[in-house]
């Protein structure tokens, strides 16, 4: 079968994973298209590839669509955020050192509680280094929605550092950081080198937060409508297919070669079944929906976690905040997931917005085939975001 071949940019993480299966397992072949897999040194880097038309898509932290929509981080370069890759799958760790402080103080992690574990961070947050792997992203996103929410010196005390992935845990081992947040498997690599202990899964801060999205220039969306749904459908099907629970191993074998993460099997798995390993020669603790790929939605572009998105952004950098939501509204494409899906008869959504934060349980909603169960979208302090409300 002829393809066409596309240059698709990624992150060594784990919640790379659909666009690395959509190629391994055949779903690009499948719709026509070879994708040439390109693997980043950094998010600057991989921004910068696909702005200068050096990729055709790639992955891409959530927040970098509505930065640059918003005239933020030196680039205005318009890109789409066509679907949704990832929900989740973050870890906030601390080095050894901080953490036996933390107990010293009567702290004892349990991976669950935001509270808690943020109001002991709290005590120890003047002059602590914290790497996020980029300034636009929604590591940094949740590190200031979470401590601000318990207190407001809090965020203006951390001292924040742009770290790569990859080099978190040297990061932390060489003494650069004192704690991180961080896609996995790179939590879980510090863990195992000795030099880091995990306090949180981000789920724990928000239930349901988009990670990563499936990004492209608007310019190329608009010229090539046929490929942008061949991609899209292929990255669909692959999200379906890590979905299935007994794919896991498999997955986490195909993630683990060399040209992706280059990390163990048993390490990359770890995310993709929520068994954490929070510190050397602990027993797993079981994180529910710790990386999610397509239940509930997952994929969907919600218009209202980009308003998120823009809201807090503009709220910290200064910006107004009603214009922030709307600008960042326009760059997840929900128009083109409704459109290139339907061919697969995906369900999604009847509405395109929502208010974030307000589902405690599983529930039921209406949907284009009738009706679809949503998870639990809870922010860990009770907060509702409603989008339709003038901030």
């Amino acid at each position: 079968m002829r393809t066409v071949p596309l240059k698709v940019g990624f992150m060594p993480l784990v919640d790379a994973a659909p666009l690395i299966i959509a190629q391994e397992m055949g779903f690009a072949e499948e719709e026509g298209l070879a994708l040439d897999l390109q693997r980043a040194p950094s998010w600057s880097t991989l921004r910068d590839w696909l702005v200068l038309g050096q990729l055709e898509a790639a992955q891409m932290l959530a927040p970098i669509p509505v930065a640059m929509a918003l005239g933020l981080g030196g680039m205005t370069t318009r890109l789409d955020a066509l679907s949704i890759l990832s929900v989740n799958g973050n870890v906030v760790g601390v080095s050894t050192e901080v953490a036996s402080k933390l107990r010293a103080h009567g702290f004892t992690p349990d991976f669950a509680d935001a509270h808690a574990t943020g109001r002991a961070l709290s005590t120890l947050s003047e002059g602590l280094r914290v790497g996020v792997p980029f300034p636009f992203s929604m590591h940094a996103e949740m590190l200031y929605y979470w401590l601000g929410a318990l207190g407001p010196a809090a965020p203006q005390n951390l001292d924040v550092r742009t770290i790569p992935p990859p080099l978190m845990a040297d990061a932390i081992k060489a003494g650069e950081i004192d704690a991180f947040c961080v896609g996995e498997p790179w939590g879980s690599i510090s863990v195992e080198q000795g030099h880091g202990e995990l306090l949180l899964p981000s789920s724990a801060i928000w239930q349901f937060a988009p990670e990563k999205v499936l990004a492209v220039r608007h310019d190329w969306t608009e010229a090539e409508p046929e490929l942008t749904g061949l991609l899209m459908r292929a990255i669909w099907k692959a999200g379906r297919w890590l979905a299935e629970p007994k794919r896991m191993s498999t997955a986490a074998e195909i993630l683990s070669w060399p040209e992706y993460l280059g990390v163990s099997a048993e390490v990359a798995e770890r995310a993709l079944s929520g068994h954490m390993v929070i510190a050397r020669n602990a027993k797993a603790k079981p994180v529910k929906r710790m990386l999610t790929f397509f239940d509930g939605a997952a994929t969907f572009p919600w218009k209202s976690q980009a308003a998120w998105i823009g809201t807090q952004m503009a709220a910290r950098i200064g910006l107004d905040r009603d214009n922030a939501a709307r600008t960042a509204e326009t760059v997840f494409r929900t128009d083109l997931y409704r459109k290139h899906l339907a061919v697969l008869d995906a369900d999604m959504p009847g509405a395109s917005s929502k208010c974030e934060g307000a589902l405690g349980n599983p529930t039921a909603v209406s949907s284009v085939n009738g009706t679809m169960i949503l998870g639990p979208d809870s922010f860990f302090d009770g907060e509702i975001f409603d989008p339709q409300v003038k901030k």
